[in-house]
């Protein structure tokens, strides 16, 4: 059966910007994996899901007006800094201290007032919550003059606590190879806006010389 010679003798070309597919496959297979991790990775960093973390309270408690505006101490709140490995939660009657007479039906201190009356604890959002197998003793640094805001930042100017440290491994790092910027006298430790009246440099190392302090070649001086 006779056939058309045109028809036969017609070939498919590929356009010219198929030319791109094959530098463009070759991209996504190198770049493909290379991004995936770098996306993992970035993702899952403390950094990325840790900074800015500001969970809702059961208690609308404003740090902001309780440390910043009337000056409460932080040890008046979490009286345990100095003396135990972990920053104790006020119990209600803490609260109530104050707030018997000040504010005492407010309708935001609600819960505060059936916490009291019941017993039974408020529950507290924990903020900075480290990992289980990570062991962290604010004593240990309290005492030896790392001042509050070097972790938590300028609480007193919070109105809602959020994280703004990673408070990853490395960050801790960084300190420890280093505190001498960081160092403070240990009375100076929840001032805020607490400045060094001599050079930072020479005073931390000052501090550093007086307690003893080298946790970049022995931890045992700061957790003994």
């Amino acid at each position: 059966m006779p056939t058309n010679n045109s028809e036969t003798s017609r070939r498919f070309v590929f356009p010219k910007w198929s030319n791109l597919l094959r530098p463009a496959l070759a991209v996504l297979m190198i770049g493909g994996p290379l991004y995936l991790t770098a996306l993992a990775w970035y993702g899952g960093s403390p950094k990325t899901l840790d900074i800015g973390y500001a969970p809702v309270q059961p208690v609308p408690y404003s740090h902001a007006l309780h440390a910043g505006k009337l000056g409460l101490d932080c040890r008046y709140c979490h009286s345990s800094v100095e003396s135990a490995a972990f920053a104790a939660v006020p119990p209600t009657q803490t609260c109530m201290n104050c707030h018997a007479k000040v504010r005492a039906n407010s309708e935001k201190l609600a819960l505060v007032r059936e916490s009291y009356a019941t017993g039974m604890p408020i529950p507290w959002v924990k903020v900075h919550d480290l990992p289980d197998y990570v062991y962290f003793n604010h004593s240990a640094h309290v005492r030896r003059g790392v001042g509050c805001v070097e972790c938590h930042g300028r609480v007193d100017r919070m109105e809602v606590v959020s994280q703004v440290e990673t408070l990853s491994m490395a960050w801790c790092l960084d300190c420890h190879r280093n505190p001498t910027p960081r160092l403070r006298p240990p009375e100076f430790v929840t001032q805020m806006d607490w400045t060094p009246g001599e050079d930072p440099a020479a005073l931390g190392q000052r501090l550093r010389q007086e307690r003893n302090i080298n946790p970049s070649t022995d931890c045992y001086t700061c957790h003994r």
